[in-house]
């Protein structure tokens, strides 16, 4: 097994990179915290590269790609802290492709022309259900609904970072919106939640690396006492751990996707593994930058709240730490791990 990107999917990465650093700044980020919806022209535009349809099968226009080519970009994504529901449309499409691959949704979302989102069990709220145009809904009895939102009862919530758009769903299930149940939905639906749990992994590995390159900037500007605070080593060693957190993180989540996109048996285990070392490097980041930057990195007037607040925002969501360690731990006992719960 070779964890490391192929040179394809290191190319799609960077061309995602290269246009969020055009296209996603803190300016941008910040107009997203302040409007309804954190869906904008960007959707379309990623249409163009191909991110939209990016796990879309090729017969409904999409590139057909697995879990690997999408923690590749979403890893970009992360490190931009784009605001578009990405993730979501992915694990929704997925489920799409699966049981309702001729319903038009699938060609829409891979041209931009629509925005999906998802409401798993567990999952106390949806992602910018408001601004999609489909949500795709699964039931503890293992059920799974499309369902339009303008059928819902949505009811809007504050996340601690506020370009992601929550809404409590209430809906009524309804014969014309059943799409599948009985085991094979429900094996579905346990698939779609390590999906968004790799994924929010990735979007972990991206904001670490952006807080701290962050953190890295400042230390080289900020001047104390007529010293560089960067020459000191206690900050050098903060931001070295950082970097050697990172990079024990990636592997972990590089073998979550591999094992995710072959459905081994191992990959409920390995995606828990990813969301802990992720979370885990991204905690430390947020802390380290933080503790580098001084009381104005708390500040609203400064960027790196942003990323910090997708940070923590993330590492609750699809599942937190200790729910992954159980799952862990389940798996080396012998047990069936337990479905995924993702929390907000």
């Amino acid at each position: 097994m070779r964890l490391a990107f192929t040179e394809d999917q290191q190319l799609f990465r960077e061309t995602v990179r290269d246009f969020l650093d055009a296209n996603c700044t803190t300016e941008q980020l910040r107009a997203a915290w302040a409007a309804d919806s954190a869906v904008s022209a960007r959707w379309g535009e990623l249409a163009k590269i191909g991110v939209t349809g990016l796990v879309v099968p090729e017969e409904q226009d999409g590139l057909g790609l697995t879990d690997e080519e999408l923690s590749a970009v979403l890893e970009s994504a992360g490190y931009a802290a784009l605001p578009e529901p990405l993730l979501e449309s992915a694990v929704a499409a997925g489920l799409l492709a699966e049981f309702a691959p001729d319903a038009g949704w699938l060609e829409r979302i891979a041209a931009g022309d629509a925005v999906a989102s998802v409401l798993l069990p567990g999952q106390p709220f949806a992602i910018e259900a408001a601004a999609a145009d489909v949500l795709v809904i699964g039931t503890e009895d293992g059920e799974i609904h499309v369902v339009n939102p303008a059928d819902c009862t949505l009811t809007a919530q504050r996340s601690v970072d506020r370009s992601r758009k929550l809404s409590a769903v209430a809906f009524t299930p309804a014969p014309e919106t059943l799409v599948a149940s009985g085991p094979a939905a429900a094996a579905a639906l346990a698939r779609a939640a390590d999906r968004g749990a790799l994924g929010a992994a990735a979007l972990l590995l991206g904001l670490t690396r952006r807080m701290l390159d962050m953190a890295v900037e400042y230390a080289k500007q900020r001047v104390q006492r007529g010293v560089l605070i960067g020459t000191h080593q206690s900050v050098q060693h903060h931001l070295a751990n950082v970097l050697i957190k990172l990079e024990f993180a990636r592997p972990v989540v590089m073998r979550a996707a591999y094992s995710l996109a072959r459905d081994l048996p191992s990959a409920a285990r390995d995606v828990s593994m990813a969301k802990i070392y992720a979370g885990e490097a991204a905690d430390l980041a947020a802390r380290n930058a933080l503790q580098v930057h001084g009381a104005i990195g708390y500040t609203e007037e400064h960027d790196l709240q942003l990323f910090m607040k997708r940070a923590w925002a993330l590492g609750a969501a699809w599942g937190d730490a200790g729910h992954h360690r159980a799952r862990v731990a389940a798996d080396l006992l012998g047990d069936a791990p337990a479905p995924l719960t993702p929390a907000f």
